[in-house]
């Protein structure tokens, strides 16, 4: 492996997010795909949305949510991976990612995701996740865009 290559262990938290936002996305041609979604998280992972005061919820209470939204106001929502920053250090990763946003078809809305993760039986799992959205007077870092990926010796 050289400096730009990335590990096997970068691979697979990249692989997660981007398996994450493509279980999340709904359309009137495809449903989503709720029990992967929690497959990824460790059990009592909290979630963080953007809203303000933040509040945790379960991954259970955010896919009935979700759920929710998506018989009623919310007729398809895309999530797709822009770019990524990830590190990783022995068991512990932290994973900034980068997401389209469109919901019901309309404009495209930039955010951030924000992942730790920690190995467990031989696998990454997600242990805690938060997110915000960029808006005028938050822009997101170039850095971020680019999808480097920065791995960290075992």
């Amino acid at each position: 492996m050289t400096a730009t290559e990335p590990s096997d262990d970068v691979r697979e938290i990249k692989g997660i997010l981007a398996r994450q936002l493509r279980n999340i996305s709904w359309s009137d041609d495809k449903e989503s795909d709720w029990d992967r979604v929690a497959e990824d998280f460790l059990p009592g992972a909290p979630l963080y949305p953007a809203a303000r005061p933040a509040r945790s919820q379960t991954v259970g209470d955010f896919v009935e949510r979700m759920k929710t939204l998506s018989q009623s106001s919310l007729r398809s929502f895309e999530q797709t991976m822009l770019g990524a920053e990830i590190h990783v250090f022995g068991n512990v990763a932290v994973a900034m990612g980068v997401c389209r946003n469109v919901e019901n078809g309309g404009d495209e809305v930039r955010g951030v995701e924000a992942y730790l993760l920690v190995r467990d039986g031989g696998a990454w799992r997600i242990a805690a996740q938060a997110w915000d959205t960029e808006r005028d007077g938050r822009k997101i870092p170039d850095y971020l865009l680019g999808g480097t990926m920065s791995p960290c010796p075992r």
